[in-house]
């Protein structure tokens, strides 16, 4: 039987820096984190800062049992990684400073030992792919949605990362749905314009005005009012449901994988969908685009939610060893 092994891997988005020792037991069953701590990315504060407080929460963790062997750090970052060295080759305005980082680089000298950086959204497939609801399956297409809209591609373990480490932007492909409608990446016409979490806000707002006059209208507003039956929201997660399942109809086209797996609190809550309308509308979307020998591609729900991208890590980590 094969040894227990210890990956220290770390998850850095717009809001928290998570950090975990995730155990791979002997026995082969799933990794799961025997340490765990978050601290706020504040990224208002430039990218040394962010640098630094990553650098320090790896510390952290790898002192909290200094008998415990840690074979190396694996982390999913936000931005596009550079897949040759592990730094950041670009971030948008949401990380100010962050483009340019040498994090893995730098990392690898400060810490002494094998440090593997991908890109978050690619980690968070990873993860689907080898100990989630893709499991044994040879290729599975993976969106996140949230905020934005990213996603990866898996195939026989191993995610499409692309020349630049910028593959995986699936919220940045045409939607008709979309058009005209500017993109938070400064184009027009893009998935994320009509089906992340602050699109459906935005849509809601500006046809039925705020749900609550206090502040900004977002997508669990409108998914509270959805499950209540309410038919304005009800038309408006429908309309974001089709535009993504057309979409998921044409990367199927493209990448025809075994299996999509959609997760994301905007659409799914703990192992189902969040609502029959998300379902029913990504199903009647998805139908509308993909070609027929692909009907049939099951359309899943991730199971592993926040460890996702932190066991993502830690198989990028161990697939660069």
């Amino acid at each position: 039987m094969a040894d227990t092994r210890y990956v220290c891997s770390v998850d850095i988005g717009g809001t928290k820096i998570a950090s975990a020792i995730m155990e791979y037991p002997a026995d082969g069953s799933r990794p799961h984190p025997v340490y765990s701590a978050e601290v706020p990315t504040n990224p208002s504060e430039g990218g040394e800062a962010v640098y630094s407080r990553i650098e320090g929460a790896i510390r952290e963790a790898l002192a909290s049992d200094p008998d415990r062997k840690v074979i190396g750090v694996g982390v999913a970052a936000a931005g596009v990684v550079d897949p040759k060295t592990g730094s950041i080759a670009y971030a948008n305005e949401i990380m100010p400073g962050w483009s340019g980082i040498e994090l893995g680089p730098r990392l690898r000298e400060a810490l002494g030992m094998p440090v593997a950086v991908v890109g978050d959204v690619q980690a968070h497939g990873l993860g689907e792919a080898h100990w989630g609801v893709g499991r044994d399956r040879y290729s599975v297409l993976c969106l996140g949605i949230g905020t934005g809209i990213g996603g990866a591609y898996v195939e026989d373990g191993r995610v499409m990362r692309g020349f630049h480490g910028a593959a995986g932007h699936m919220g940045h492909i045409e939607s008709t749905s979309a058009q005209g409608i500017p993109c938070a990446c400064g184009r027009s016409g893009h998935l994320e314009s009509v089906a992340s979490g602050t699109s459906i806000g935005r849509m809601f707002e500006e046809r039925y005005g705020r749900v609550d006059e206090s502040r900004p209208t977002v997508g669990r507003d409108v998914n509270d009012l959805c499950r209540q039956g309410d038919e304005r929201a009800i038309s408006v997660i429908h309309e974001a449901g089709f535009a993504l399942g057309a979409s998921l109809g044409s990367l199927a086209n493209i990448l025809d994988p075994e299996v999509i797996v959609l997760s994301g609190g905007v659409i799914h809550q703990g192992p189902d969908w969040r609502s029959e309308t998300w379902k029913t509308s990504v199903a009647e979307g998805y139908a509308s685009q993909a070609l027929d020998p692909l009907l049939e591609t099951p359309i899943l729900i991730g199971e592993l939610e926040g460890d996702a991208p932190l066991i993502g890590a830690a198989e990028h980590l161990l697939a660069s060893l």
